[in-house]
C-alpha cells in the first residue's frame, strides 16, 4: 500500500519509524525487498538510528559540518554507492552524494564526498538542518547500491540524479535522525558595554 498524500509505500514509513509528510527517494527507486539486502546497513558514530542529531551538524552552530557516516559491504556486483538525505517533513533535499566505492566504507565528519549534487538551496554541500523553533523534523539518510557507475557531472540537480539511479538500485539502507529547532543566541550591541 502507498500513502496517498506522499506516494511513499508503507514499508518506507515503517523503516523511518514514523510517517513521512513528503515523498522520499527510497520510495521512488527501491522496493521493500532491497532494504538491507545482503546486510547493507548505514549508521553513524555521532547518533543512533531515530536518535537526536547533534547541533554541530545543524544551522545552530557556526562551524557546523556534515555528520560522519559508515556503511557495511553492499551486495556483490555493486558498482557504486549513492546517498541522499531528505527532510521527511518538508521534503527538502539536504545532501546528494555519489561516486562512493561499491564496498564497505565511511564518510568522516565534515569530509568532502567524491561527487555532490545540488541540495534544496542549489548548493553542492550539506544543507544544515534548520527546522522552525520548537518544531521537530526527521532527516532520512538513504544509501543506495547501484549496478552501474553514475556519469553525472558534479553539481547535477536532484531530478537528474533521480533519473540516473532509477532502475539501477539493487539494495538500500536507511538511517534517520531527529532535530528540533532551537533559538540561536545572537549578541547585539546592547550586550556589550560600549560607549559611543
Amino acid at each position: 500500500m502507498r500513502d496517498l498524500r506522499t506516494g511513499n509505500p508503507d514499508w518506507v514509513n515503517q523503516a523511518i519509524g514514523g510517517e513521512a509528510k513528503a515523498a522520499l527517494t527510497v520510495g521512488k527507486v527501491a522496493e521493500e525487498r532491497m532494504l538491507g539486502k545482503s546486510g547493507l546497513a548505514l549508521s553513524s558514530p555521532a547518533f543512533r538510528d531515530k536518535g537526536e542529531l547533534d547541533p554541530s551538524f545543524t544551522a545552530i552552530e557556526d562551524d557546523a559540518v556534515a555528520p560522519p557516516l559508515e556503511w557495511t559491504a553492499p551486495p556483490p556486483g555493486t558498482q557504486e554507492l549513492a546517498l541522499v538525505v531528505e527532510d521527511a517533513d518538508d521534503g527538502k533535499v539536504h545532501w546528494v552524494v555519489w561516486g562512493l566505492k561499491g564496498q564497505k566504507g565511511a564518510l568522516f565528519e565534515g569530509e568532502t564526498p567524491p561527487r555532490t549534487g545540488k541540495n534544496a538551496q542549489g548548493n553542492s554541500e550539506w544543507l544544515l538542518p534548520d527546522p522552525p523553533l520548537g518544531v521537530q523534523h526527521t532527516y532520512v539518510f538513504q544509501l543506495f547500491a547501484l549496478d552501474l557507475p553514475l556519469t553525472l557531472m558534479p553539481g547535477a540537480g536532484y531530478e537528474e540524479f533521480l533519473k540516473n539511479i532509477t532502475g539501477h538500485v539493487t539494495a538500500a539502507a536507511i538511517l534517520t535522525a531527529r532535530f528540533e529547532g532551537h533559538e540561536v543566541e545572537e549578541l547585539d550591541a546592547a550586550d556589550f558595554d560600549i560607549e559611543d
